[in-house]
């Protein structure tokens, strides 16, 4: 059994720790009050330009725009979104273990012929994907601390370009998306070529309806779709960050409960030390007494 001095210090140690992990159990609560309202009044906006796109794309073919032109997948570039900070579960591990799982299983070939590379926003997938010697072409923290659409476009700018000039087949985006504060779906997204739009019998009837487009259908998508890609990168960014306090939250919500059923127990363990140590003592004193008798 542990001494009565080791028990103190680790029932102080303990309590200065649940004092801490509620601390930030309550500042990630308030952060993520304002992120959670950032993206639920993105996601509107992001899905009605979506609807455009798709109720222009049932008569016009969107494959003669530059971004959605099929290519064979010789160069694949991929986007994982982690945070700049851990303590919040298993949310930065999911994308790691995700992004390795599709260089090494979906993009095989590609991979081994060391035509896969990364770019790496979030100091947790610098840190991994760096030291792993992986070929990450560019790094971005700064986003992730003020995550605004003038922050996301330039980055979305430049994978539009090289995908445009053919430095890239395929573009894919790994984060996590935002559902509630207790969940985060792991996503991963085809950025790059745009995905053609899923027809469906709600769509097939409003296309029904004989709108008239100014300046044209063309010259509408020409500049619908590069808005439409900086939007959902600035959607993805804004749904990790989300992701990311709603995760902490969980955590350190778990970690001050685990705390204090650990008190508990030490507490326990401290009265029962004691009370050996009492007993003890007292033995000590009513042998010495018989000794002294005899």
């Amino acid at each position: 059994m542990a001494s009565l001095k080791e028990v103190r210090i680790r029932i102080a140690s303990v309590k200065s720790t649940q004092q801490i992990t509620s601390a930030m159990k309550m500042v990630s609560a308030s952060k993520l009050k304002r992120a959670q309202n950032a993206i639920i009044k993105m996601r509107p906006y992001a899905a009605k330009l979506k609807e455009i796109l798709e109720n222009l794309s049932a008569s016009l073919d969107t494959s003669e725009s530059v971004f959605s032109k099929e290519r064979k997948i010789q160069k694949v570039l991929l986007v994982a979104i982690t945070s700049n900070r851990g303590l919040c579960g298993a949310f930065n591990t999911n994308v790691i273990k995700l992004t390795l799982n599709t260089l090494q299983t979906k993009y095989a070939e590609q991979y081994k012929n060391g035509n896969v590379d990364l770019i790496c926003i979030g100091k947790k997938a610098i840190d991994f994907f760096v030291k792993k010697k992986y070929s990450v072409i560019d790094k971005n923290t700064k986003i992730l601390d003020a995550a605004s659409f003038e922050n996301a476009a330039p980055i979305a700018e430049q994978l539009m370009k090289w995908f445009e000039t053919g430095k890239y087949d395929r573009i894919e985006i790994i984060y996590n998306q935002f559902k509630n504060a207790g969940v985060q779906i792991l996503v991963n997204e085809q950025y790059l070529p745009v995905a053609p739009p899923k027809t469906n019998v709600s769509v097939t009837k409003k296309q029904q309806t004989d709108y008239i487009f100014e300046p044209g259908k063309k010259e509408i998508v020409s500049e619908l779709i590069p808005k439409s890609l900086k939007i959902q990168f600035y959607k993805a960014i804004l749904d990790s960050v989300a992701s990311e306090h709603g995760a902490r939250m969980t955590a350190m919500h778990k970690a001050t409960d685990n705390a204090d059923g650990l008190l508990k127990e030490l507490r326990l363990s401290y009265n029962k030390a004691r009370q050996a140590a009492i007993t003890s003592e007292i033995l000590e004193i009513v042998s010495g007494a018989e000794a002294l008798k005899g």
